[in-house]
C-alpha cells in the first residue's frame, strides 16, 4: 500500500493550512522543515456514529496525503462499506481508501500491530485503548489519536437560565439513548436551585417516549444489544446500594432503559466514576465553586465539561480549572465546534482531533539542513 498523491484541492488545502519553516540561524546553513504523510493511516471507529466517525477520521487523513484502511464495529458495518462504495464512484484511486470488517480481537488487532501502519486513530472504550496502545508499542510505536471514554460533568451555578440547563442536559444524557461519550451523565447543581433543577429535570427526562427509534413519535430508543443493556442494568443495581433513586423502577421490555436519576450520590462510588454509557445521571449538590471544580474533576475522565453560569468571570475562571479537553459554556453535549481541537485530558484520550487540526497530525516534519558555501 503507498501514500497517496491527492489532487489538486487537497494538495492546495495543505500549502494553505500545514506550511513547513525556514530558518538562518544555523552559520553557514539554509535550514527548512517539511510535512510529509505518514503512509498507512488505520482508522478504528465505533458504533454508535458511523457516518459522523467515518468522515472525522478519514477527510484529515486522506486530505494530509495518505492511504487509509478504516474498521468498522461489527455492530454498524454496513454504513462504512455504503460509504466505501460512494468514494470508489466518485473516483477514489484502488487502495487509498480502504475498508475492513470484523470484531476488535481478530481486526482491530491485526491493525494495531501491522509494521506498516504508521499512525492510528481510535474512538472508544478506555480498555480497549489500552490495548491497541501496547500493540502499537510492541510492532512499531505507531503515532496514536486516541478518543475515548467520558463521564462528562455540568456545572449549574444559582444564576443559571434554569429552563436552558435543564433542556440541554436532558438532551445530552438521553441522546441516542446516553450512548454517547459526550453525556453529561454528572449534574452538579448549587444547592439553593437543587429543589427546583431536580423537578424540571425528572419531568423533562421521564416524559421520554421509548420505542422503535424510525419511528419519529420516538426519542428515546433501545441499548445497542444485550451486552449493553445488562451493563445499564448493573450500575443501576450498583447505585441503589450507594445513591438516592427517585424515578421508577425499571418497567420495560425489551432492550429498553427507562431514564434514571440518582441523587446524593457519594463522589467514591462506582456510578460517579465509570462511564455508563447509558440513560442514567447523578445530580449532586455543591455550596462553592471550589467544591463544585474539585468534584467534577475527581474522576480519570476528561472528555467533556460544561458550566452554566451568567457571570462571565466565573464562566471563564471555572472553564480554566475543569480537567476537560472541551468545555461548553451555557451549552453542553453533543455541542462542539467540528473547526477545534477535540479530545480528553487524563485517561480519556491522546492527541486531538478535528477536520482541520488532524491533518497535522497524519503528517511527519522533517528538517532538512542545507548547508551553503560561503554564507
Amino acid at each position: 500500500m503507498r501514500p497517496w498523491v491527492p489532487s489538486t484541492s487537497a494538495t492546495t488545502l495543505r500549502q494553505h493550512i500545514l506550511r513547513g519553516g525556514s530558518s538562518l540561524n544555523t552559520p553557514g546553513f539554509v535550514n527548512i522543515s517539511l510535512k510529509q504523510p505518514v503512509g498507512v493511516v488505520a482508522a478504528i471507529i465505533p458504533w454508535n456514529a458511523p457516518l459522523v466517525f467515518f468522515c472525522k477520521k478519514l477527510a484529515p487523513a486522506l486530505a494530509a496525503g495518505n492511504a487509509v484502511v478504516l474498521k468498522s464495529s461489527e455492530k454498524a458495518p454496513l454504513t462504512s462499506l455504503y460509504v466505501a462504495r460512494l468514494a470508489q464512484k466518485a473516483g477514489f484511486p484502488p487502495g487509498i481508501l480502504n475498508v475492513l470488517s470484523g470484531h476488535g480481537p481478530v481486526s482491530g488487532a491485526a491493525l494495531a500491530s501491522h509494521m506498516d501502519v504508521r499512525a492510528l486513530t481510535f474512538t472508544g472504550s478506555n480498555r480497549t485503548g489500552k490495548l491497541i496502545a501496547k500493540m502499537a508499542a510492541d510492532s512499531n510505536m505507531k503515532n496514536l489519536i486516541f478518543e475515548l471514554g467520558g463521564k462528562a460533568p455540568a456545572i449549574i451555578f444559582n444564576d443559571a437560565d434554569i429552563d436552558a440547563a435543564v433542556r440541554e442536559t436532558q438532551f445530552s444524557i438521553q441522546l441516542m439513548s446516553g450512548q454517547t461519550c459526550m453525556a453529561n451523565s454528572r449534574i452538579y447543581v448549587q444547592r439553593t436551585i437543587a429543589e427546583s433543577f431536580i423537578e424540571k429535570f425528572k419531568a423533562a427526562f421521564t416524559s421520554a417516549r421509548l420505542g422503535d427509534p424510525t419511528d419519529p413519535q420516538v426519542n428515546h430508543g433501545p441499548q445497542a444489544d444485550k451486552i449493553q443493556h445488562a451493563t445499564v442494568l448493573r450500575y443501576i443495581e450498583l447505585g441503589k446500594k450507594t445513591g438516592k433513586l427517585v424515578t421508577e423502577e425499571q418497567s420495560v421490555s425489551g432492550l429498553y432503559i427507562n431514564p434514571t436519576i440518582f441523587t446524593d450520590v457519594p463522589e467514591d462510588a462506582q456510578i460517579m466514576k465509570e462511564e455508563i454509557f447509558g440513560p442514567v445521571v447523578i445530580i449532586n449538590t455543591f455550596d462553592t465553586e471550589a467544591e463544585a471544580v474539585a468534584n467534577a474533576n475527581n474522576t480519570e475522565h476528561g472528555l467533556y465539561a460544561s458550566v452554566y453560569t451568567k457571570d462571565l468571570d466565573q464562566a471563564m475562571r471555572v472553564a480554566s480549572r475543569l480537567e476537560a479537553g472541551t468545555v461548553g459554556v451555557n451549552c453542553t453535549g453533543p455541542t462542539k465546534g467540528d473547526d477545534m481541537p477535540f479530545g480528553g485530558q487524563k485517561g480519556s484520550g491522546i492527541q486531538r482531533e478535528s477536520y482541520i487540526h488532524s491533518m497535522e497530525t497524519f503528517m511527519e516534519t522533517k528538517s532538512v539542513l542545507i548547508k551553503v558555501a560561503g554564507l
